[in-house]
């Protein structure tokens, strides 16, 4: 199956080439596009130098705005699969293949890399990892699911899922909404346990005051989403 890596960046300079030079040489088997969110940092000069594959958005749309670019992109291009991972080398590669198999065998729509199955690896801050765990309540009350790392942007989508995703995405704080979206959309959210890494170089765009918003506003967002929901057609 047609896979594509999507790789959101924002200011990721320092990280960038380490993760596409790890992609190319070890994980050829898989395309994989940079969309380069409007960085203010050498982001971009870095990806023309190497003749990266790489969209440059020409205002910042933040994550939702440029993982959705990249979910438009795959379905133009048509592939089968579509995996996310950061641009900052805390998502292994190594793991796509644990991710990818079980849409391989059609037991799930979405597989979710997960540091918290076997905790092993970078585990986040003790702020990070309990306002995971109040989006891990609010998601199940609104859609059922049981889902251990909400936060998670390391994650594969099959083909019906890069369409209903190309077309409605959480443009701020988008992974649990997206969960929600899909399971309500009828779509089967599964988890596989990853490895995670700390982030290599720069500095993250979530510090401890953003932590804080993010613990009030994305429950608020997910219980109005509930409210709110309609299925999307998407076709075949």
């Amino acid at each position: 199956m047609r896979t594509l890596i999507i790789i959101p960046a924002y200011n990721e300079a320092e990280n960038i080439e380490r993760v596409i030079y790890n992609i190319k040489e070890n994980f050829s088997q898989y395309d994989y596009v940079i969309i380069n969110d409007c960085s203010k940092d050498n982001t971009e000069n870095i990806c023309k130098k190497n003749n990266f594959n790489f969209i440059s958005l020409p205002v910042n749309l933040g994550i939702g705005g440029a993982v959705q670019c990249g979910y438009q992109y795959a379905l133009e291009k048509g592939y089968d699969i579509a995996v996310q991972i950061d641009g900052d080398g805390q998502h292994d590669p190594a793991f796509i293949e644990k991710i990818i198999q079980p849409i391989e065998r059609k037991e799930a729509d979405m597989v979710i890399g997960s540091r918290f199955i076997e905790n092993k690896g970078f585990q986040s801050s003790l702020l990070r990892r309990f306002g995971i765990w109040i989006i891990k309540i609010f998601i199940k009350i609104c859609c059922g699911a049981k889902v251990t790392d909400t936060t998670s942007g390391f994650r594969a989508a099959n083909k019906d899922l890069i369409k209903l995703f190309a077309i409605e995405y959480a443009h701020d704080y988008p992974e649990p909404e997206a969960i929600v979206c899909a399971v309500l959309n009828g779509y089967i959210v599964k988890e596989a346990p990853v490895i995670m890494n700390e982030r290599a170089g720069g500095i993250s765009s979530i510090n401890t005051l953003r932590s804080a918003y993010y613990m009030l506003k994305v429950p608020l967002a997910l219980l109005i989403y509930r409210l709110g929901i309609r299925k999307v057609k998407i076709g075949k």
